[in-house]
């Protein structure tokens, strides 16, 4: 794999934000570092930043950089090699009449309205709960590189929005949002099954999902898309499912 020190980072710069509250893990201290300027943040260095475990919010470039934590880890599925359980086969079923269309980033309101609703039932606490219009094009409508929605709907009703980052080894599944009042949905889990089926229709081996946190029921759920491969001392290592 590509290692930092092998890119062209000359004119970038990487800096340690202060501690914040940990979104994930309760009553703990996180630190990120930020990859600076975010211009220059273009399609091939960003793929290389992702596959050394960075990722994008917005237009800034970041990985975990805590002081006493190694809770998080960088993870990413095997498309080519990716096995549904039981579940997962059940929720493809459900809702593979959803109907996608791929656009570029745009601010559209009814995203934004669905979007809300979404934080509104699941985040009721957290730190994206209520956000402004302003805050939301922040975070997800903004990017220097190669970035989409897909819509997905249902007899033309609005169900789903995913936020996509087109890597040179894979997507990035950036942000997710959908329908939060209808019991057992699993929207959730036909999305990142339509990602990885989208990766293989696109000739790429892999799908990152992100963070994979073991302690935080948020971010749990990950470990259940196998095989998946997690990042941890530079090295991309199979994360079987536990026993």
């Amino acid at each position: 794999m590509t290692h930092l020190l092998d890119l062209p980072l000359h004119r970038l710069q990487f800096y340690a934000t202060a501690s914040y509250a940990c979104s994930y893990l309760p009553q703990q201290e996180a630190r990120s570092q930020v990859v600076t300027p975010g211009y220059l943040v273009d399609q091939v260095l960003y793929s290389h930043l992702v596959e050394n475990g960075f990722r994008r919010s917005g237009s800034f470039t970041y990985r975990p950089h805590c002081d006493h934590c190694k809770a998080c880890i960088p993870v990413r599925i095997d498309a080519n090699h990716f096995h549904p359980n039981r579940s997962q086969r059940r929720a493809w079923e459900r809702h593979r009449q959803l109907s996608t269309v791929q656009r570029p980033l745009h601010f559209d309101q009814e995203h934004f309205e669905l979007y809300a609703r979404y934080q509104s039932a699941r985040h009721l606490e957290g730190e994206t709960a209520g956000d402004s219009q302003d805050q939301y094009e922040h975070f997800l409508l903004q990017s220097s590189v190669t970035s989409y929605l897909v819509e997905f709907r249902d007899n033309g009703v609005l169900r789903m929005v995913s936020v996509i980052d087109e890597l040179a080894q894979g997507l990035s599944s950036v942000y997710t949002f959908y329908e939060p009042h209808q019991a057992q949905s699993s929207y959730g889990t036909y999305n990142i099954l339509w990602q990885v089926q989208r990766c293989k229709t696109l000739g790429l081996p892999w799908l990152y999902l992100g963070y994979w946190i073991a302690g935080s029921r948020k971010m749990a759920y990950k470990i259940q898309y196998q095989p998946l491969q997690g990042l941890i001392n530079q090295q991309w290592t199979a994360l079987p499912y536990p026993a």
